[in-house]
């Protein structure tokens, strides 16, 4: 199963993603969407599960979720540490919670690590250009057995 992975867009819909994402067997966005015609242009795509992100007090989606994809469990929040950043709370959750795979976004940064059997992943930012971070969004190819992460540059 491939899995395109976004966040923090911001209101921006850059046309790229539509041939990045291309052939996808859904689509991940992990908060601060910025305007629903973006998850409309997404949906054209693929079916996408979305979380609510720090900006988006009007949206309908929930801010947190999990899903089993591909055999594999998957947690979407916008806000999550990376691996030094980690709280106890946040170690809670994975402990409770037990996923393969956690999608984040916020810090705009891309960023994958792994923790024990947990994949930790930010796919960075498609939104506009912030500071000198660039902008990228996430490939995410699941087995059973496995799960890679790919990080896709925009500029």
């Amino acid at each position: 199963m491939r899995i395109g992975v976004i966040s923090d867009t911001h209101g921006l819909f850059d046309e790229s993603i539509i041939s990045i994402f291309a052939g996808v067997d859904a689509i991940l966005h992990a908060g601060d969407i910025g305007k629903l015609e973006v998850i409309d242009r997404l949906e054209a795509i693929a079916q996408v599960f979305a979380v609510c992100g720090n900006n988006d007090t009007s949206m309908p989606f929930p801010n947190e979720r999990v899903e089993q994809l591909a055999g594999r469990r998957v947690m979407i929040r916008h806000i999550f540490g990376e691996l030094h950043q980690l709280k106890n709370a946040q170690r809670k959750t994975l402990e409770l919670l037990r996923p393969d795979i956690v999608i984040f976004g916020h810090s705009h940064r891309p960023y994958q690590q792994k923790l024990d059997n947990t994949i930790l992943f930010n796919p960075g930012s498609a939104g506009p250009k912030r500071f000198s971070l660039p902008r990228t969004v996430g490939m995410l190819s699941l087995k059973p057995s496995s799960a890679d992460v790919q990080i896709i540059s925009l500029d």
